[in-house]
């Protein structure tokens, strides 16, 4: 430890690389890919700093590919959360005390090995086992995992630094205490970039973790575990938990030492939770800070003074990238009547272009869904909307899962503006049109602010600023996340905080110093340097 102040310069966001045929990127992506599709590997739970094997398997499979299995995974059970709660409780009573410099120094470094060498491995890793392009590999998986430990990092210092006031006599401080007890992170299939920041948020503020990944994500999961024991991850601060939701976090939310719930995920999952924390409530030494990203039913509205093509780019990125398996992705639109016709014919012809296949090859869109459970909720969906008197598929509707989980990015159009793909969370490639009349632009606003649950993400494309201005306005508790003349996808860590209300979570924003002072429990010190002698103040003087 030296004795200075140390300065963290704010970090930039990582650049995008574009993997252009020929490039040194692309050959390395390429490379990791066939040789990660020509091994099986068997992951363990990392406990304490150990492997640790169960015996209990599950199989990590290609979505694209279901038949062939990249990976054997080992599923905790109670005997292992209980071991992972005693490992994490012992590290922390050494990792809340070192100096915040000697920590942030390991997900720094991290950072670097995540965008230097194990680019492609990140990457490849996250394409085979959670179906995504190579592109969307890169934007989350190294260059947002990357941002999240470089910023959180940078944030951390920042609310370090804010001190209170002093007055002659007296020195006033805050400490930014880390958590008591432990931090469980229950992290989701779609988004790397999340699965790490969960666990390594409250890691970095001197807290410990316990990470329960998706059963769906394991494979990227596995590799950036075996990257943080890599740059230095004292034993214990982390450890790693696949297994059964029902398992793992119903006895980590029964322990008396839990301390957070970082978690994203399904709406009903985050309210079982919480139900369960409720119900131990008074077990607790502490009450538990529950921090949850859930669902969204996002929205794009366009005004009648959109530009068509700038309209259908936004719903055809925010809909269908990542086979809509984003909770921000554009699920439901609003068109004003006078711009359908127009819309309609260059919407379904730019749908038709989209390629869906093998994410190894690089010229298709989109890969497939993640698993079979999702395939069968989705093509439930498009079956019921065929057979629906208020609704009709205009393009797409396909599927097919002899070979891989595929299904065709698919709109549909209703008339009824609570049908039910209009308000329901789909998860999948299915963006629901709803056509209104244009002098009815407020009315929709309103209608749009009131036909789901959820508070994610929207969007207002419109070149009239006063029809902007109203849709920010009436919208304003509608997302979390608002976006102008653009999708209402890919949030940047810095740029765009993300979280949202009401039924999406509790909007603790994700990739801003919001979610960092969750993990932190300040202690406000004075101390006095001229303290009185006497109990009696000037006033109680006789005249």
């Amino acid at each position: 430890m030296g004795d200075a102040f140390y300065y963290l310069q704010k970090p930039q966001n990582e650049p995008v690389r574009h993997y252009p045929p020929g490039s040194p990127d692309r050959e390395a992506v390429k490379n990791e890919l066939e040789k990660m599709q020509q091994q099986e590997i068997e992951i363990p739970l990392v406990i304490g700093g150990r492997e640790v094997k169960t015996g209990d398997f599950g199989e990590v499979v290609m979505p694209h590919r279901h038949g062939q299995v990249l990976a054997r995974y080992h599923k905790a059970g109670p005997r292992e959360v209980e071991m992972a709660i005693e490992a994490a409780l012992k590290a922390q009573k050494e990792w809340a005390n070192w100096p915040w410099e000697e920590r942030l120094v390991i997900f720094r470094k991290l950072a670097d090995m995540l965008t230097g060498p194990y680019r492609a491995t990140i990457n490849a890793a996250t394409m085979l086992g959670q179906s995504k392009t190579v592109h969307q590999a890169e934007i989350e998986a190294a260059c947002e995992l990357a941002d999240f430990l470089r910023f959180n990092s940078y944030f951390l210092t920042e609310i370090y630094r804010d001190q209170p006031y002093s007055p002659e006599g007296v020195w006033n401080r805050i400490d930014y205490r880390p958590l008591e007890g432990f931090v469980l992170a229950v992290t989701p299939f779609n988004f790397t970039a999340i699965a790490g920041n969960l666990p390594t948020a409250p890691a970095m503020a001197g807290n410990v973790s316990l990470w329960k990944p998706a059963s769906t994500a394991v494979f990227s999961a596995h590799y950036f575990m075996q990257m943080l024991m890599e740059a230095g991850l004292p034993a214990g601060v982390i450890n790693f938990i696949p297994g059964p939701g029902s398992v793992v976090g119903d006895t980590a939310l029964g322990h008396p030492q839990l301390s957070g719930v970082h978690f994203t995920g399904s709406t009903g999952t985050f309210q079982h939770m919480w139900k369960k924390v409720g119900e131990n409530i008074e077990n607790y030494h502490y009450y538990p800070r529950i921090v949850g990203e859930t669902g969204g039913k996002d929205f794009v509205v366009a005004h009648k003074s959109a530009e068509p093509s700038e309209l259908i780019t936004a719903l055809v990125r925010g809909a269908f990238e990542y086979q809509g398996q984003k909770c921000s992705a554009a699920s439901r639109a609003y068109i004003p009547a006078s711009k359908w016709e127009e819309i309609k014919e260059k919407l379904v012809k730019t749908v038709q272009e989209i390629s869906v296949g093998d994410i190894s090859d690089f010229r298709n869109f989109m890969g497939a869904v993640i698993d079979k459970k999702a395939f069968d909720k989705i093509a439930g969906y498009i079956e019921r909307a065929r057979e629906a008197d208020k609704a009709e598929v205009i393009v797409g509707g396909g599927y097919d899962d002899s070979e891989g989980y595929f299904i065709d990015p698919t709109v549909i159009l209703t008339t009824d503006p609570f049908f039910e793909s209009m308000v329901e969370e789909i998860f999948g490639p299915v963006l629901t049109v709803y056509v209104y009349p244009d002098e009815k632009f407020e009315e929709t606003l309103y209608l749009c602010n009131e036909t789901s649950p959820f508070g994610l993400t929207g969007s207002i494309i419109s070149r009239d600023r006063e029809a902007i201005k109203q849709a920010e306005a009436v919208l304003r508790q509608a997302a979390g996340n608002f976006y102008i003349n653009d999708k209402p996808t890919a949030a940047i860590v810095n740029q765009q905080p993300f979280g949202g209300a009401r039924a999406s979570g509790t909007n603790d924003k994700a990739g801003s110093k919001i979610n960092m002072y969750r993990w932190l429990s300040s202690r406000a010190i004075k101390e006095n340097f001229l303290p009185p002698g006497d109990y009696r103040y000037p006033y109680m003087e006789e005249e």
